[in-house]
């Protein structure tokens, strides 16, 4: 059973005759007020919608997501999950793996998965195939790239008509906390000459109201329905992203459950629930240490890392991997996926195709010790 450490932050009283220019004195974490999954699940139930914030690259955050599922789907048989890491185009890859008649790896394939997002998607299999057995809907939330790095780039006014057209109908451009916010996360790192901050702010409120907007269309057509929202950190702190964005739509009830590596910041108005996450790992996937070129099909091989096991089996550059372990590779997500639960030590083996002066195409098999 999974036990969640969450702080509940309790502002202290003002001392009785303290002077005007004193600060505030410091607020008061009540240790005693800890609880576990059942008992946050039961102060959420109520809401219609429930944010559960993560870091990306962190399993135990998404660990912590799919307790909360599990918890909300036993009281809410109409749960749907909305997700930040699928894009809305590929909203029929999601329904029909939901509705088993595709498997994971064409979930992953025709959803161009580690083209668009690229995290380990072993960190989010176990929320994947929880709602594949119980047929929960997943949402795909997330505004495509060609849109957003666009508007990166060179601002809205430059998108085509065409993706002018796929933008969320609603932009609230008010909110000036939200606005310095990431100004300091614009200010905080470096940018390529002309980066422009107005085009960056564009970017996360694209992202924000078509998460929002997304979200919103979900619950109008299933009027009954209950979401669990799965998004980054910084689109729900302060509720200023995806939450206040949704709310101007649909008039629902909400509860934010941010996961957080450190309680660093004790502000009230970050979330209603923080999770104080136990850092957890999942073993590395074994590799073959190739630099790839994946603008061919069949990828081909540019160059080695050191210790490289294929090259000690006798890959070479410019080899085009055509298979491993008997599973055709057509591209660098089928790399992924035949390696994707393979571990370091382990032995694949790997067919390439090799040019040769006078013998023209050769096709050459090794045994790999992934790395």
């Amino acid at each position: 059973m999974l036990y969640f450490r969450l702080l509940f932050f309790i502002l202290a009283c003002a001392m009785t005759g303290a002077r005007a220019h004193e600060p505030p004195p410091d607020p008061v974490i009540d240790l005693s007020a800890v609880i576990d999954v059942s008992s946050l699940i039961e102060k959420v139930a109520d809401r219609r919608v429930v944010f559960v914030g993560e870091s990306h690259d962190q399993y135990q955050h998404h660990l912590n997501q799919l307790a909360i599922i599990k918890g909300l789907h036993a009281k809410h048989s109409d749960l749907g999950i909305g997700l930040e890491f699928f894009f809305q185009p590929y909203q029929d890859v999601l329904d029909r793996y939901i509705a088993g008649e595709i498997d994971e790896a064409d979930l992953i394939r025709e959803s161009e998965y580690f083209d668009r997002w690229r995290f380990d998607y072993r960190l989010y299999r176990p929320i994947f195939q929880y709602a594949r057995e119980h047929g929960i809907p997943l949402i795909a939330l997330n505004l495509e790239s060609e849109i957003t790095r666009q508007v990166g780039r060179e601002g809205i006014e430059s998108l085509p008509e065409e993706l002018k057209l796929r933008l969320p109908a609603e932009i609230d451009r008010d909110n000036e906390d939200y606005h310095k916010r990431l100004q300091s996360v614009f200010d905080a790192h470096p940018h390529k000459e002309g980066r422009r901050f107005e085009n960056f702010l564009e970017v996360q409120l694209l992202w924000d109201e078509g998460m929002a907007q997304r979200a919103a269309e979900w619950m109008q057509r299933n009027p009954e329905s209950h979401l669990v929202i799965l998004a980054g950190v910084g689109h729900l702190m302060y509720g200023d992203g995806i939450p206040k964005r949704l709310l101007r739509r649909i008039d629902a009830s909400q509860a934010t459950i941010l996961n957080v590596d450190t309680a660093t910041e004790l502000d009230q108005a970050l979330a209603d629930y923080l999770i104080v996450a136990e850092r957890r790992s999942l073993p590395p996937t074994g590799k073959l240490g190739v630099l790839l070129d994946t603008t061919s099909s069949p990828p081909s091989i540019k160059d080695f890392i050191e210790g490289s096991g294929a090259r000690e089996a006798g890959v070479e550059k410019l080899d085009r991997l055509i298979s491993i372990d008997g599973q055709p590779i057509k591209s660098y997500t089928d790399i992924r996926i035949a390696l994707m639960d393979r571990e370091v030590g382990e032995k694949v083996e790997l067919e390439v195709e090799r040019e040769r002066l006078l013998l023209g195409t050769i096709v050459e098999t090794m045994q790999v010790t992934l790395r």
